[in-house]
């Protein structure tokens, strides 16, 4: 297949530019209106019971409240201009289109837990109706209306909707400040790599090409479901990196082969017959570690799955078509604009006395001491992920600037915060005349932490009815049931969740469905970690094979899960020691420490640093792999092979570093975790696994490092991958456009 579209690409190289340039602008165009597509949140599995109750209320015109109004009066909310205008302002949110449930400190009996402590602020509270970006839209029209000062009372708008729609609208500017970073700090680093601006502005040029058409897919994908806004941050950002890294290592490869003697068209097939299949095969071994994702059914993990596997399978696509026409293209010109010395052709090179093959040698003749001291510390850096705790993110994960947070800060100091936390019990079949109903309500009035059960029947306090039944009440009644509200007695995120378990453990005289924000913290948690096993058994099965086909080896495939999985132990540890016990959060941008690491950090750091790492090892392990078939030696192998590719791996890791680095500029604390993960485990795996535990590991297994049965060698034979390219000429017809190996 390569060597058919080698052909294509020298033949119509112009051809291949005009329609990559082409399908680039298509996707710039579509990306204009991309988010208008896409949803904000995603957290929440729609098909647990949080998720079902949620759904219930929302079909019946009563969703859980998601806007909240903070409303202050000088003289106080009792006074009565002050109610006039509250109960005025009020009644006009709730003749509003798309909005119902509105429930008021001056509509609903003026009950204490609506009015400040200091008696000068009241809350009024609502539902907008529609998904995350029918509700973004209303909002972009109704805040404006509301917010500021309105008939001698000022007014501040928040709740979940407000977190969610500046989720968003700070998720977009975030990835647009990250690219202006990371673009000129990616320039520079390949500027150095190559030493010439032209040689440094083909990956990226490829890599521009990648996000673009990336973005057009994911408009595509957007149109036909529902994707998370956090999916354009993956593509851009990912897409920088991994179409840059695919260019160093063809581009690399590329200059060997000139410098073996081959004109530009030989040099350019033998390097799509060995660098373009590692890329290829790299890809896809990226794409089967995210597919993981997709069986985690929160539509923001899915939608950054789908983006990171579109990203993967474009930047490879990018580096097998346009970046060899454009080499093909600019031929020798592919060298001006030089800033730095030439250095010797890699093929003319002492490899012996090269910096990777010298650490490699020395590892190698002490593999003991160094894995021991190597595994210990990775260990020791990864011992804090003992202790993680898991929660969903809150108003503190933003911001301090966000609006949102600020309301909700305004009300946990000046109010019963518990109201937040309030448990919407959903029974759809429920007799709202039944008997049962009270009785049921009583009977969770009782359960530990509860302050206030509110339901058709009144308002219940410690198993007595302390409120009849009025027109406040009437909103619990939905379509042929009903639902029961639970509050907490503290405004405590922990009582929250605890009371989940209480509130569903409780018998019940008909099906209920118990939902609100902590039963969808405790639902997210639960089928994380259900899923889990089936990701991580998906994972390995599937780099097993893979692996096996790259290298012969039936230990080798192995040895990688081990290392990636130990530089992943050491990445978690930092995680946990940084942002949830609160260390060095100074030196990141500062963010509130809330004692928890959100639960989809984990899951997605797991996905993409695993397959970043697995990159590095397909790189490592197919050049070693080469090596081992030319000279039949292991620790030659191992030595020349990181030789050969360690300058280049390094100068891969530190871009795609950089360009994840860019994530820690965003106000949002859970998006600042992925720009400290990703880093850490690429660098990790770049230097102590790369460096100093793999040429140990691999010289401790010596000739059974590379063992497989007769059979699996057949296998391997008839359909493993090799990177063979047709012998060299042993003249140089193109001696003015050999390049040096970077």
């Amino acid at each position: 297949m390569l060597e058919k579209l080698s052909w294509l690409v020298l033949r119509r190289s112009r051809t291949v530019l005009v329609v990559s340039v082409l399908l680039a602008l298509a996707g710039g165009a579509a990306s204009v209106t991309l988010f208008d597509k896409l949803t904000a949140g995603g957290l929440a599995d729609p098909g647990a019971e949080s998720g079902r109750a949620a759904a219930a209320l929302d079909a019946a015109g009563q969703g859980p409240p998601n806007l909240t109004l903070v409303v202050s009066a000088p003289r106080g909310v009792d006074d009565p201009a002050a109610v006039a205008a509250g109960t005025a302002l009020s009644q006009r949110l709730d003749a509003e289109p798309d909005v119902s449930n509105v429930t008021s400190y001056w509509t609903a009996g003026r009950p204490p837990q609506l009015r400040g402590h200091d008696g000068g602020k009241a809350l009024i509270g609502a539902t907008v109706h529609g998904d995350e970006t029918t509700v973004n839209k209303i909002l972009d029209e109704l805040v404006p209306r509301y917010e500021g000062s309105r008939d001698g009372l000022d007014v501040r708008v928040g709740g979940s909707a407000m977190f969610w729609k500046e989720t968003t609208e700070i998720s977009q500017a975030d990835g647009a400040k990250g690219e202006a970073i990371a673009f000129p700090l990616t320039m520079i680093v390949l500027v150095i790599v190559f030493g010439a601006l032209v040689a440094a502005l083909v990956p990226l040029s490829v890599a521009f090409v990648t996000m673009l058409v990336g973005l057009g897919v994911l408009w595509l994908v957007a149109s036909a479901t529902d994707l998370s806004v956090f999916a354009v941050s993956v593509v851009t950002l990912l897409g920088l990196g991994l179409a840059i890294d695919y260019g160093l290592l063809m581009i690399n490869r590329y200059r060997e082969e000139l410098a073996r003697g081959r004109d530009t068209d030989d040099a350019i097939r033998a390097t799509m017959a060995t660098a373009g299949r590692t890329v290829l095969f790299s890809a896809i071994t990226i794409v089967l570690v995210l597919a993981g994702l997709v069986l985690i059914p929160l539509p923001a993990v899915r939608s950054m799955g789908y983006g990171a596997m579109i990203t993967a399978m474009l930047s490879a696509a990018g580096s097998i078509t346009v970046l060899p026409a454009l080499l093909k293209v600019l031929g020798p010109r592919i060298e001006r604009g030089r800033v730095l010395r030439r250095r010797r052709p890699a093929a003319a090179a002492d490899t012996e006395s090269g910096f990777w093959h010298r650490l490699a040698t020395f590892v190698m003749r002490r593999p003991v001491p160094v894995a021991t001291l190597v595994i210990a510390v990775l260990l020791l850096l990864g011992a804090p992920f003992l202790g993680i705790r898991l929660g969903m993110p809150d108003e503190r994960s933003m911001p301090e600037s966000s609006q949102a947070r600020q309301v909700t800060t305004l009300i946990r100091e000046n109010f019963d915060g518990a109201e937040m936390n309030a448990l919407q019990v959903v029974a759809p079949d429920a007799d709202t005349t039944s008997a049962d109903v009270g009785g049921y309500a009583t009977r969770l009035s009782q359960l530990p932490n509860v302050g206030r059960v509110d339901t058709v029947s009144g308002s219940y306090v410690k198993g007595a009815l302390a409120v009849p039944p009025g027109p406040p009440h009437q909103r619990f009644a939905i379509g042929d049931g009903l639902y029961l509200s639970v509050v907490p007695a503290t405004a405590e995120p922990d009582d929250a969740l605890h009371l989940v378990d209480d509130v569903r453990a409780a018998p019940a005289p008909f099906p209920v469905l118990v939902g609100g924000t902590a039963a969808v913290s405790v639902d997210t948690t639960d089928v994380l970690v259900e899923r889990l096993p089936y990701v991580l058994l998906l994972v390995t099965v599937t780099m097993v094979v893979l692996l096996f086909l790259l290298t012969g080896s039936v230990l080798l495939p192995f040895l990688a899960l081990l290392l990636s999985a130990l530089s992943l132990t050491a990445t978690f540890g930092a995680l946990v020691w940084i942002f949830q016990d609160g260390h060095l959060s100074g030196l990141f941008g500062g963010f509130t420490v809330t004692g928890t690491i959100a639960s989809t950090i984990p899951v997605m750091l797991f996905a993409l640093s695993y397959g970043l790492a697995m990159d590095y090892q397909v790189f490592m392990l197919s050049r070693i792999r080469e090596e081992y078939e030319r000279t039949g030696s292991g620790t030659t192998a191992v030595a020349v092979g990181l030789e050969r590719i360690g300058r280049m791996v390094t100068a891969a890791a530190v871009v795609i570093s950089i360009v994840f680095l860019a994530f820690t500029v965003s106000g949002i604390t859970y998006v600042k975790a992925y720009g400290i993960g990703l880093p850490l485990a690429v660098l990790m795996d770049a230097t102590l696994i790369r460096g100093a535990l793999l040429p140990a590991l691999m010289r401790l297994g010596g000739r059974a490092t590379w063992w497989a049965p007769a059979p699996l060698r057949r296998l391997h034979g008839r359909f493993g991958l090799r990177e063979v390219a047709t012998p060299a000429p042993t003249t140089h017809p193109d001696k003015d456009i050999v390049a040096e190996a970077v």
